[in-house]
């Protein structure tokens, strides 16, 4: 009977003591590695570094994304690998600059005597190009499957035909990605996606990708698996042709109207008008179905138990686009967009989120690019690095853990025309200066971006020494790595080039100014009916 007695009570106790340990349990402190944290990847196409609220747009509304960047810490020099998307998106599968890698143009483009074929009458002949990631190395989701994560892409790829599909470089599972670079029968199912299903007309494509991102989640939630998941859910969005609900599209237009129109939205670049006010309805309703995907994706990590310990990165491929394609948004005051060698067309939202690591609100100033997210992830989550393959990315944990990392050179290499009024040039990054070497003329041009944000004032004829020592660490790296070299064109004909370049000024540009108050009129109606996207409930 003793015996018994004595069970029951040290039962009681041990049930006491539980209950009182329960109690007393607290959160892990900063800094303390989770046990295998998953991770969620979000590029976006196109979208601009003030394309979001946080970053100070008073047109767009963007409350998920913000989130992240609220949440976790945000890289106010955050920078794409390159000013268009191929190259950029391979750096972020490869943790290399652009010139070491080779696609240094969206694939697709034109190089060589081709590019004649475009009718732009330049000075020089683009550069030759990779077409695809390489089969020999490691790529990052490669990597992360290696270390035991279960893979899955969604959305925009890109980086090569069949053969150099996102299956191909190390994901499990691969919806929507395929050789192009824009989505092919518009933002409104039916697509034309060989890799992405139509399963219901006026189906959002952007809420699509979040809906089969939030299946991957729950199919393989890693609390009940035991298996940790790397998702790189990859929009499309905001890549032209822009398209938007009928709704939205009335939200935006009632903003805009409200904030006052301006009687221009465009000025004449080197090459093209370029977009000087953000109140596109249309554009904007994109962005905001694009966060509103985000959102889906974020609250289901949370209804999952998956918040906690999920690494979330946001960033995207390159400047938001103020001149070609669809023209859609300004990117001011920073000077240029996609495609220019400009803040505007490099500079990028740039958010990482990791609980367990830091708290919200954090910021950092430090230069970083899409290269550094290859080695980031894998030591964030605790994977060897391998410094073999990310020969130019550096891991930012020391940032995010609250440290600082040694100044060191960025390098962007562009040596083609691109399609939004960029020319080719090669840019390097230290500390505050930067300095561009133009390779039609061979002109530099040296700006202090912490006293000239918006590029404004050349200072290279003032700083003759530091342009000289910057021009050759720029060029010692690009030889090193074997870059290529536009070359000049024998055929150039500059009374052409001057002709092209008069018509784009007397017709395209009142052209575009007309499409903008369209946009903005009453009552506008989209010629191949994006109001067909209200059978859907999205």
């Amino acid at each position: 009977m003793k015996h018994v007695l004595y069970s029951v009570i040290a039962l009681s106790i041990l049930v006491f003591s539980g209950c009182k340990n329960e109690e007393k349990k607290v959160e892990k402190p900063l800094g303390t590695q989770v046990a295998k944290p998953n991770v969620l990847f979000i590029l976006a196409d196109d979208y601009g570094y003030h394309d979001l609220s946080f970053t100070g747009s008073k047109f767009y509304e963007t409350p998920n994304i913000d989130r992240i960047a609220k949440e976790g810490m945000a890289f106010t020099n955050g920078y794409a690998a390159s000013r268009v998307c191929s190259p950029s998106r391979a750096s972020i599968m490869l943790g290399t600059f652009t010139a070491r890698h080779g696609i240094t143009d969206w694939i697709g483009a034109k190089a060589g005597t081709e590019w004649r074929k475009t009718g732009r009458f330049n000075k020089l002949l683009p550069a030759d190009y990779e077409h695809k990631l390489p089969a020999e190395v490691v790529t990052l989701p490669e990597a992360m499957k290696a270390a035991g994560y279960k893979t899955f892409f969604a959305g925009k790829w890109h980086l090569g035909e069949k053969g150099s599909w996102p299956e191909d470089h190390g994901f499990d599972i691969n919806i929507g990605g395929w050789d192009a670079g824009s989505p092919k029968g518009g933002y409104f199912s039916p697509y034309d996606n060989p890799n992405l299903e139509n399963r219901k007309d006026g189906e959002n494509l952007s809420m699509r990708l979040a809906e089969e991102t939030v299946t991957f989640l729950k199919e393989n939630d890693p609390n009940k698996t035991g298996k940790p998941v790397f998702a790189y859910l990859s929009f499309y969005a905001v890549h032209g042709p822009i398209q938007t609900t009928k709704k939205k599209w009335a939200k935006y237009r009632k903003k805009a109207v409200g904030n006052g129109v301006a009687d221009s939205g465009y000025k004449m670049a080197k090459y093209l008008p370029i977009r000087q006010v953000q109140d596109n309805p249309v554009y904007a309703g994109l962005v905001e179905t694009m966060d509103d995907a985000v959102g889906k994706v974020l609250n289901t990590l949370d209804s999952l138990g998956l918040d906690k310990n999920t690494l979330v990165v946001f960033t995207s491929d390159n400047g938001g686009v103020s001149a070609g394609d669809s023209f859609s948004t300004s990117n001011l005051p920073l000077r240029g967009g996609k495609g220019y060698q400009f803040e505007g067309g490099i500079r990028e939202p740039y958010f990482i989120k990791a609980p367990w690591l830091l708290k919200g609100g954090a910021s950092t100033s430090e230069p970083v690019t899409g290269a550094d997210l290859y080695p980031t992830i894998l030591d964030v989550v605790g994977v060897d690095l391998k410094p073999e393959q990310h020969l130019d990315g550096k891991s930012l944990l020391p940032i995010l853990k609250g440290g600082h990392m040694e100044e060191r050179a960025l390098f962007w290499h562009y040596p083609h025309y691109g399609n939004q009024g960029g020319e080719p040039s090669s840019i390097i990054r230290k500390g505050d200066w930067k300095l561009i070497h133009y390779y039609e003329d061979g002109r530099e041009e040296l700006y202090n971006l912490k006293n000239d944000l918006q590029e404004l004032s050349d200072v290279a004829s003032e700083n003759q020494d530091l342009t000289k020592r910057l021009s050759e660490q720029l060029f010692a790296y690009l030889d090193d790595v074997g870059a290529r070299y536009p070359e000049k064109d024998p055929d150039y004909a500059p009374k052409k080039e001057e002709a092209y370049l008069k018509k784009i000024e007397e017709v395209k540009m009142p052209a575009l100014e007309k499409q903008r108050r369209d946009f903005l009129s009453a009552d506008f109606d989209p010629k191949d009916n994006w109001w067909g996207s209200n059978l859907t409930k999205d």
